[in-house]
């Protein structure tokens, strides 16, 4: 009877607690600088990375920062949000990119609140290849120098929307690519984005590549402006495009309403 007992026990104790590599995913996980990805990535027991947060974050959950640090690049093909609120979550890049997304069809994945780094060394700071929609908010994104050397590729595969506000992207070789291949097909809205001392500030090109420009800053890039292959850039006239090198100038103009 008590061997019984013993081995419920044993049984109860091992659906509480999971064995590693087994472990639950949640809605909401939190990284620290001091966190252990060997942790469950609670409030209490923070994991140290985002790409080990986002093993434990649940299709459409968060990732929240909850101190400042270098939290590691990582791929995403899921929905979910990354959002340091009040502190720098940063990446370090590295000789590759910080972010690529290669999420589904109906996934959306939001970026808040980031330091992309790329030290001058780094590839690319966000890649973007495949969701339905993405949001990069209130980020910095500098130092992408090495081959491509873009501050954030877009590069989608099927139909995405990309949503860029309150941003700065410096430093880079390419500030923002838009660069749909294929069948792809990109409608990207720039919101109070600076573009500064990039070698390029905004490149779209690919007739199924959509830019619309709203309250941004274009200076003191080599070019502000490139754009072919049919691609669109459309300005509301609010915009200052300035003191580059070469300016360049949106493909056309849309009424504020």
């Amino acid at each position: 009877m008590r061997s019984a007992i013993a081995v419920a026990a044993v049984l109860a104790a091992a659906l509480l607690h999971p064995a590693p590599g087994e472990a639950q995913t949640v809605t909401r996980t939190w990284v620290s600088g001091t966190g252990d990805d060997a942790n469950s990535c609670s409030r209490t027991s923070r994991c140290k990375s985002f790409a080990g947060a986002l093993n434990r974050t649940t299709a459409g959950g968060e990732i929240s920062v909850l101190d400042p640090g270098g939290y590691g690049a990582v791929n995403i093909s899921k929905s979910v949000s990354i959002v340091a609120k009040g502190v720098e979550g940063g990446i370090i890049s590295g000789a590759s990119t910080g972010v690529v997304i290669t999420a589904g069809a109906n996934n959306i994945v939001q970026l808040d609140g980031l330091v992309i780094e790329g030290a001058g060394i780094g590839t690319i700071g966000i890649r973007i290849v495949s969701a339905a929609a993405v949001h990069i908010r209130n980020c910095v994104i500098r130092g992408f120098q090495a081959d491509p050397g873009f501050g954030i590729n877009i590069v989608p595969t099927a139909r995405t929307e990309v949503f860029i506000s309150d941003c700065v992207l410096s430093k880079n070789r390419g500030g923002i690519q838009v660069k749909p291949p294929g069948a792809g097909r990109a409608q990207v809205f720039l919101d109070r984005v600076q573009l500064e001392n990039n070698k390029v500030g905004l490149s779209a090109a690919g007739e199924s590549g959509v830019v619309r420009l709203n309250q941004s800053t274009i200076t003191n890039n080599e070019f502000g402006i490139e754009i072919g292959g049919g691609a669109s850039v459309l300005s509301f006239g609010n915009n200052v495009i300035a003191g580059n090198q070469t300016d360049g100038a949106p493909s056309g103009t849309e009424p504020l309403k």
